[in-house]
């Protein structure tokens, strides 16, 4: 048995990239820290493996939206650690209907409202104008809150400023002020789906942008929603990015940052059980090993979080009614990997495409949104889609480092599916009926695709929760539904980023605020709380 009893600054639990960014910001002040992860790959959900030979394959993320939106790229000099982003440019599409032709975002506004205009209309690219104008303010005042502590002061200040992007006044009665405030909670508080009536008259358009927001794990049809949604207009200022070389560049950037500022990452180091020792806390592996420090970041799962306080004898009850109070969910959807001889030809596509074609988007494989109202109460009722909604990626167009020459990766990602289903069938024996639907969406928007399939591989919710530990399947961690987020994310006794009554116990991950999606924001929160209490306790030493 090996005993670590030199007491660091920090000990991080889990090497994802929320972990991975906490502890990148305490080494840059200087702090001691060593991050213990229990896979043999850092990264988690953001990390590339070679699944085929030749062939770099995303394990999770494959696109990063929300993170070319934060502080942490800057503030961590990743482009400096090797970090390079290509701008998805289209970022996503749509495709055509027997009536309409495919629907094209591009980073120029002009352009993505031309493509409108040809498949919905004058009228609805007119309105995707007026809603970029709207929501862009909103959208980038929401995004800032994210990066920050969840307070209740913090969310009226964020709310109070979105009254004003309301309206160009910010003068007149108080009454009127007032209305428009109430007015804009209102939206705020709405179904994606009664945002999307309100603003737009297709359904083709609706079905792109409700499939877009989706994205976040809630159905469109959930209060709250709406928001999800209004992040599409953030995209026209900088779009979705691919990491060169994989999603996983960015925990490589990561690791190199941490090096070089003098913090640790082990691997292959599952830990067993955080228990308070003295005057700081011990952090037992399962080989024996134990670890000291004077604060530790758990960063790996809320319910994996509780397992280990319990297991270091924290409070039975409390732990137990927090297990219970907390949504987990029962999966949201599933990923195919698929190595191919071509890329897919997708039909209705227009000529005015890069030399890349819609190859850098996502594609929003989704014309109406029967299809998504289908598989969500499929789902609910722990049964297979008949039609997964998908999404499908094809970066190896932009970055031909990902396959081997001549060959091209493609990764779909598809929901709703449950983690467990109800006619009692295992995933192991449920995966490859299911990964044969959802490339079949696929096929059905770009005959002959299937024809080329060389590789593939599947990852059920079962997996997901084994390979990744992402509990119940969820990608989100818990449920991204508005009673668990914000102040209430996971729990509102847990919502500070900190465990009470368990001084020196901060969390860090998709179980806390803002949620899943490959943000850093709660890295960075974390981190910046650490770095403040070993200030105060007089330890900012290296």
């Amino acid at each position: 048995m090996n005993s670590h009893h030199r007491v660091v600054d920090a000990i991080v639990v889990g090497a994802g990239h929320n972990g991975l960014v906490c502890a990148a910001y305490l080494a840059r002040a200087g702090r001691s820290v060593r991050v213990l992860e229990r896979d043999t790959v850092p990264g988690g959900a953001v990390s590339t493996v070679e699944r085929f030979p030749g062939y770099r394959v995303d394990r999770g993320s494959s696109a990063h939206l929300m993170i070319r939106h934060s502080p942490v790229p800057d503030e961590l000099g990743l482009s400096d650690a090797g970090l390079t982003y290509l701008d998805c440019d289209p970022w996503a599409f749509c495709p055509a209907t027997d009536t309409a032709p495919a629907i094209v975002f591009r980073t120029d506004l002009d352009a993505t409202c031309a493509s409108i205009e040809r498949s919905c209309g004058r009228a609805d690219a007119d309105a995707y104008r007026a809603f970029v104008a709207t929501w862009t303010p909103r959208a980038q005042a929401l995004m800032r809150s994210f990066y920050e502590p969840a307070t209740p002061g913090r969310f009226a200040r964020t709310f109070g400023g979105l009254g004003h992007t309301a309206t160009t006044a910010r003068s007149g009665p108080l009454g009127a002020r007032s209305g428009r405030l109430m007015s804009l909670t209102q939206e705020l508080m709405a179904s994606g789906d009664a945002l999307l009536d309100r603003w737009f008259a297709s359904e083709h358009l609706k079905a792109a942008l409700a499939w877009f927001g989706a994205q976040s794990g809630p159905p469109m049809s959930a209060p709250a929603t709406a928001p999800m949604i209004g992040f599409a207009a953030l995209m026209h200022q900088i779009p979705p990015g691919r990491a060169v070389g994989g999603s996983g560049a960015l925990t490589d950037a990561l690791l190199r940052r941490l090096a070089a500022d003098g913090g640790e990452v082990e691997t292959d180091a599952p830990v067993t059980e955080i228990t308070r020792c003295t005057d700081h806390w011990r952090v037992r592996g399962a080989g024996g090993d134990s670890w000291c420090a004077d604060t530790v970041i758990s960063a790996c799962h809320i319910m994996t979080t509780l397992d280990l306080l319990g297991a270091g004898g924290f409070d039975a009850d409390l732990l137990a009614r927090w297990r219970s109070e907390i949504a987990v969910g029962t999966g949201i959807g599933m990923a195919v990997r698929l190595g191919t001889r071509e890329l897919p030809t997708y039909r209705g596509l227009p000529t005015d495409l890069p030399a890349h074609g819609v190859h850098s988007a996502l594609g929003l494989l989704v014309t109406d949104r029967r299809q998504l109202r289908r598989a969500e109460a499929a789902a609910a009722l722990g049964e297979l889609p008949a039609r997964p909604a998908c999404v499908a990626m094809s970066f190896s167009g932009i970055d031909p480092t990902l396959a081997p020459p001549g060959r091209h990766l493609v990764n779909l990602w598809a929901q709703w599916h449950p983690r467990h289903l109800a006619d009692g069938t295992e995933w192991s024996r449920a995966a490859s009926v299911a990964g044969e639907a959802v490339i079949a969406e696929v096929e059905r928007h770009a005959p002959g695709f299937a024809e080329g399939i060389e590789h593939r591989h599947v990852q059920t919710p079962e997996s997901l929760e084994t390979e990744l530990g992402l509990v119940g399947g969820n990608i989100m961690h818990v449920e991204m539904s508005i009673d668990q987020m914000f102040m209430l994310r996971p729990h509102p006794d847990l919502s500070g980023h900190e465990v009470p009554g368990a001084g020196g116990i901060l969390l860090a991950g998709a179980s806390t605020h803002p949620g899943g999606g490959v943000t850093g924001a709660s890295g960075r929160i974390a981190g910046r709380a650490a770095i403040a209490r070993s200030g105060r306790r007089g330890r900012p030493r290296r």
